[in-house]
Order: C-alpha cells, then sequence, then structure tokens
C-alpha cells in the first residue's frame, strides 16, 4: 500500500469574489499553516475582478515563500480579451512559476517548467504524457474523472507529479456570459461587482425548487463540496501526490489540518468528515464522480 504521508496538500485559487483585504488575509493565515505544501492563486474565473487583489499580490507571495511553501501563479481558465491575452502573456513571462488553465497559456508555457490546472482537459496518459514533454511538473486533474481513469492516467505518464480536487466546490463549466449578472438584474459588462455578494457563489435551484448548481460569476460550479477524506488510500495507491483543497469561505486552515491528520493517521476520515461538516455546513458533500457515479452523490467508504 502506498504511503499516505507522501501525499501533498496545496491550496488551490480563491474562485470567488473577495475584497482584497480579506484575500490577503486569507493567505497570510495559510503561510501560518504547518499543513499546507504548496498554495496556487490567482484569478482563474473573471479578470474584471483582478485588480481587486493585484495590490496585495507581492506581499502575499513573500509571506507564504518565506513560510516555506512551493507558490504558483494561476492563468484565467477562458482568455476572450486583449487585456486577458495580454494578462497571461505576462503571467507566463514573468511568473516564476505558473499553472495553466487555458490552451493559449499551455503554448507561452512551453519549455519552461510549469504546471497544469484542472480547467484544461487530461483524459489519458498520452496527453499527460505530451503535456509533461512540454514542461508539466505536475497535473491537476479535472473532478469528473472516476478512479479508473485517474488511475489509467498516471499509469500511462508516472514520471510526474498529480493533484486531485479533494475539497470545495467543484468548478463544472466557464461562460463568456454572467449568469451571476443577470440574476441581479446586470449585464456583464456592468456587472457593479453583484459576485462579491456570495462569497461561497450563488445557488441556483431548479424551477420546480430543487438544489441543482451553484454559479460563481462566469462560472458554474457544483452545489456539493467534494470530500474525498475516505479516499486517500486508493488515490496514493494509484499515485496521486498532491490534494487540492479549493478554497471555500470557512476556516480552511482548520480544514488543511483535518486533511493532515486524517493522511497521518491521527484522525479517521469519518471523524474527520463530522468535523468538516462543522467548519462548512453550507454545502452537503460528494465524492461521486470518483466513484464513477453521479457527481452529486455521496459515495460511503
Amino acid at each position: 500500500m502506498a504511503d499516505l504521508s507522501a501525499l501533498k496538500i496545496t491550496i488551490g485559487p480563491i474562485p470567488y469574489l473577495w475584497s482584497g483585504e480579506k484575500w490577503r488575509d486569507f493567505y497570510y493565515r495559510i503561510a501560518e499553516s504547518g499543513h499546507v505544501d504548496a498554495v496556487t492563486l490567482g484569478e482563474v474565473v473573471c479578470s474584471k475582478r483582478d485588480h481587486f487583489t493585484r495590490p496585495f499580490l507581492p506581499q502575499v507571495v513573500e509571506r507564504l515563500t518565506a513560510s516555506g511553501k512551493s507558490v504558483a501563479l494561476a492563468s484565467l481558465a477562458l482568455v476572450t480579451l486583449d487585456r486577458e491575452v495580454a494578462q497571461t502573456r505576462r503571467l507566463a513571462a514573468e511568473a516564476p512559476l505558473a499553472e495553466a488553465n487555458d490552451l493559449s497559456a499551455l503554448r507561452l508555457l512551453a519549455g519552461k517548467p510549469h504546471l497544469v490546472g484542472p480547467f484544461v482537459n487530461v483524459y489519458n496518459g498520452a496527453t499527460a504524457k505530451l503535456l509533461a514533454r512540454r514542461g508539466a511538473t505536475r497535473i491537476c486533474l479535472g473532478p469528473e474523472l472516476p478512479a479508473s481513469s485517474i488511475a489509467s492516467i498516471v499509469a500511462g505518464a508516472p514520471d510526474i507529479d498529480y493533484e486531485i480536487i479533494a475539497f470545495g466546490r467543484l468548478p463544472l463549466a466557464i461562460s463568456a456570459r454572467c449568469a451571476h449578472a443577470r440574476a441581479k438584474g446586470h449585464t456583464k459588462d456592468n456587472c457593479q461587482f453583484v459576485c462579491g455578494d456570495e462569497p461561497d457563489g450563488l445557488d441556483v435551484d431548479t424551477l420546480d425548487g430543487q438544489p441543482f448548481l451553484t454559479v460563481n460569476g462566469v462560472q458554474t460550479m457544483s452545489r456539493h463540496c467534494q470530500v474525498l477524506l475516505n479516499d486517500l488510500p486508493p488515490l496514493a495507491d494509484m499515485g496521486v501526490t498532491h490534494l487540492r483543497l479549493s478554497p471555500q469561505d470557512c476556516d480552511m486552515v482548520a480544514v488543511a489540518a483535518i486533511y493532515a491528520d486524517v493522511r497521518d493517521g491521527r484522525m479517521n476520515p469519518d471523524e474527520g468528515t463530522t468535523r468538516l461538516k462543522a467548519i462548512y455546513p453550507a454545502a452537503p458533500f460528494a465524492n461521486g464522480f470518483l466513484h464513477g457515479v453521479a457527481g452529486m452523490d455521496w459515495v460511503a467508504a
């Protein structure tokens, strides 16, 4: 059986619109956590949000780096405007380590070490091997993959690291239109940053009132929160090396501590899941994608 202690804990980019000060203070707390090994930060969802956090980025990177954490800067998941093209080019040219979430960023980063984010579709080992040849050192696989596909991808390209979203609402789609603004009676061009009103996303129901999805600006996310505490042994066995915790509007330092305690055998997964529910009661938990069933389902250990 694989050594669970080898699993590293990473914090992914904050997907929501938070104030610059809240964003900065979040990462300052992460810097103090002894359980987090690596952090990927930056604006992935909407380039219009970038100015909220950009002034704080240098000091956040400095604080995280000084605490011994590996830091990567993520690219946008959808590049459509000239300013977004320029932003992606700057990132590829200047970031010491970048995470590509769009094929245009992959082209710009070819030949230099970089990460690949979950918005880039990697569905087989041949694709992973090609990305590795072009400089990818770690791939965060898409959340919809079942365990059998993850194992096949890792076996087909075993010489790089693999990351799985182990906690958080899952990114499902990105659109050029902003459903969040539309829901509040605004257009995308005059959105007035209403997505900031919901720091954990806007829950959406079906027409007959059934809980369905979560909207976050131009992004569609799962209504449920992925929790893979019970699945750490098989993930490690198949060659996953990093557990990505996607920030939600809760105490993510405590979330990271729970994952570390379960990984290191100080806490059993069921107790960890119970504690997570107390920390993050805003969304029901799910792990269905990994088990090859509906993503919103919960498969007991």
